[in-house]
């Protein structure tokens, strides 16, 4: 499969890993950073779900 047929979240993991690797962030600064995103977003799905239901 082509990244082009991959689905939006592979194509957006690619990007980041990239912008990351690009960038030479250490891994342990790179993970730490995508829990803070990742606990972001969380928050706001739940929100989200909340105010939609």
């Amino acid at each position: 499969m082509s990244l082009k047929q991959a689905p939006d979240e592979v194509k957006l993991a690619v990007d980041l890993i990239m912008l990351l690797e690009q960038h030479a962030i250490p891994t342990q600064t790179a993970l730490a950073a995508l829990d803070i995103v990742r606990e972001d977003y969380l928050r706001k799905q739940r929100a989200e779900q909340a105010s939609s239901g």
